[in-house]
């Protein structure tokens, strides 16, 4: 797969905010794990040590996965590994609701990749060019399940944008 340009990509437009946050807490405990540790007369450098190792596993714990998708694709970028899927080419789409809601789209080359679906409620470009993929994986007939999945879902995004332009508007 050849990587289009920078302007023909979207992008979760919320993940540089929270990266920042995930950062931020992971500096806010790694301070004031120093700061009690120091005030206690037991800081040293083996914990000094442990407390930045503690504090990079909280940013990594807490950060979230960047969504990006382009003409044909959506990939998620986690800080171990890059996922991604072809939507015109897709065979499966499964929903898994409960504590953590998640999408699971699987390709017919058999790439699979998982996604909070309120990252695509939230980000208007993002959700068209997975809806521009799945619509032609139905044209040629490699989707064969969870179409119904994504209608409800876009049926869910149009109900939102609709809400914010009412709101937005002073209508509601």
């Amino acid at each position: 797969m050849r990587r289009s340009g920078a302007a023909s990509t979207a992008g979760d437009r919320h993940w540089h905010g929270s990266a920042r946050l995930a950062v931020g807490c992971a500096v806010l405990f790694a301070t004031l794990a120093f700061l009690v540790d120091w005030d206690a007369g037991t800081l040293t450098a083996p914990r000094a040590l442990l407390w930045t190792a503690l504090s990079a596993a909280v940013c990594v714990v807490l950060l979230p996965q960047r969504v990006s998708a382009g003409p044909g694709w959506l990939a998620v970028r986690t800080p171990w590994r890059r996922r991604v899927v072809r939507t015109d080419a897709l065979a499966a789409v499964r929903q898994y609701d409960g504590v953590s809601s998640h999408l699971v789209l699987r390709d017919v080359h058999g790439h699979i990749l998982e996604l909070d679906p309120r990252i695509l409620v939230a980000n208007p470009l993002l959700w068209h060019e997975l809806d521009t993929g799945v619509r032609r994986s139905l044209e040629r007939g490699t989707l064969r399940h969870g179409a119904d999945v994504l209608d409800r879902l876009g049926h869910r995004i149009d109900d939102e944008a609709a809400q914010a332009v009412l709101r937005a508007s002073g209508l509601s």
